[in-house]
């Protein structure tokens, strides 16, 4: 069963998740990045799958605590360090290294996580390297094996060329537009992450998205002051999203 503050958040359109890194083993980095998230008000984190890292995590927050990895058996030994949820995905870094995941691939690792984990939320992303209408296939594909989350990227296959606010919706624009594809078909929430911003956000609730996932916009800053800022901006954005929402709706 989906965490109660998930569920609101995600029913309610203004989920947050701060990302620290799949690769990210830094604790006292990890530390500050999920303590900012939670003074900030952000509805979840998601730190690398790391059962040790997981039990430091979860003494100093409250929040939902989701894991990242793409190997099944290290999910399910963060699932029983106390990870709430765990998510298949924040591949970033990984293609820095030249390395891809295809839909077979994912799709194979989303049936065996399911297998291993029958009853712990789900979060699967789908890769932007896909094309358009091969991510909404596996995205329908992948809820069918199980999955409970969808997540978008796609700030690596972006290429702005201004700077400024029309900077930021272009980066965040290949997210965007899975988003928008993948919240008509799929009956589960989009999380839209990879690129977003104070600015942005709102556009990902636009396009369908429940919620949106941000790493390096908080994970990459020095002083833990300025990603609680980061964070509270964020919220406001999706608050002002929400108001918006509500009021056409």
């Amino acid at each position: 069963m989906m965490h109660p503050t998930l569920q609101r958040a995600f029913a309610i359109r203004r989920a947050l998740k701060v990302i620290s890194g799949l690769n990210n083993f830094d604790v006292q980095n990890v530390i500050a990045v999920v303590k900012a998230a939670e003074i900030g008000g952000a509805t979840f984190v998601d730190i690398a799958a790391d059962p040790e890292l997981v039990k430091q995590v979860k003494q100093v927050v409250s929040l939902p605590v989701c894991v990242s990895a793409v190997e099944p058996e290290k999910l399910l030994q963060a699932v029983a360090a106390g990870a709430d949820l765990v998510e298949i995905g924040n591949f970033d870094s990984f293609y820095s290294q030249g390395i891809q995941f295809e839909a077979e691939e994912i799709l194979a690792i989303t049936t065996e996580t399911r297998r291993l984990l029958p009853e712990t939320t789900l979060s699967v992303t789908v890769p932007h390297i896909l094309k358009l209408d091969a991510q909404v296939e596996l995205a329908e594909a992948l809820v069918n094996a199980g999955a409970d989350i969808i997540q978008t990227e796609g700030s690596n296959s972006s290429k702005p060329v201004h700077s400024g606010t029309l900077g930021l919706i272009e980066k965040a624009a290949p997210t965007l537009a899975a988003a928008y594809e993948i919240s008509r078909v799929v009956p589960v929430p989009v999380l839209c992450a990879s690129g977003i911003s104070n600015v942005t956000a709102p556009l990902a609730i636009a396009t369908g998205a429940a919620g949106v996932g941000v790493g390096s916009a908080v994970n990459q800053l020095n002083s833990e002051v300025a990603m609680i800022a980061v964070v509270r901006g964020l919220v406001e954005a999706l608050a002002t999203a929400h108001t918006s929402y509500c009021a056409f709706a």
